[in-house]
């Protein structure tokens, strides 16, 4: 039972210290609109994080990592766990330019957490190329396909059971569709989000997405 010690003369309780000492090491809870958490996938350096700006409705990605390909994944990610058919949209703008052409800015659907898990994405690259990235089963290759669509885009990413369709664009513009792929097989819940890839292993980059949305698609009449 806890019960109290007197500090400079005063009477306080082992309860009340064992409070305050557990208060001032948890972290402090942060809006990030319609996601829930953000963290590092794989190994990256320090810095990584996502800020949410509610007057600008924008999320400011940085993150670090190797690569978001081969059979395993290096990024930061900021996310929440969905389940069934779904689209998620950002406007895409890197921060600062670089000499690294195939940093990464990403929307992606993806089974976990795990480095090697199976996913889908978006991908705007550094030197302005757009692709839909995948991998359909944990721990094998990455493959993508490539657009025509350069510089700030608009992308989207959607989920229709295992079929998964990026679409890019001009900001305002139709957007033009890039698939879809069906080699992706993911099983509820899963992790949809935005994330960054330096593509070195120690740097960090910055993309902003605007205009974010997530959307549940209707199931089809």
């Amino acid at each position: 039972m806890l019960g109290k010690i007197s500090i400079l003369g005063v009477c306080v309780s082992l309860s009340t210290i064992v409070l305050a000492l557990a208060a001032a090491g948890k972290p402090q809870g942060q809006n990030l609109g319609i996601f829930t958490n953000q963290g590092s996938v794989g190994q990256t350096p320090p810095g990584g994080r996502a800020i949410y700006d509610a007057g600008r409705g924008e999320y400011r990605v940085t993150g670090g990592g190797a690569n978001i390909w081969y059979e395993s994944d290096t990024f930061y990610f900021v996310w929440k766990q969905a389940s069934g058919d779904m689209s998620v949209t950002a406007d895409v703008q890197w921060v600062g330019s670089s000499s690294v052409e195939h940093r990464k800015a990403v929307l992606m659907i993806r089974q976990s957490l795990d480095p090697g898990a199976a996913y889908a994405d978006a991908v705007s690259h550094g030197n302005g190329l757009t692709s839909l990235q995948f991998r359909g089963a944990g721990n094998e290759h990455t493959y993508q396909v490539f657009t025509q669509v350069e510089g700030t885009v608009r992308l989207r990413l959607t989920r229709e059971g295992s079929r998964f369709t990026m679409y890019a664009g001009k900001p305002g513009e139709e957007l033009k569709a890039v698939g879809p792929i069906e080699y992706v097989s993911l099983k509820d819940p899963v992790y949809v989000g935005l994330g960054v890839c330096s593509h070195t292993p120690t740097t960090l980059e910055t993309a902003v997405f605007s205009n974010v949305k997530l959307e549940e698609i209707p199931p089809k009449k």
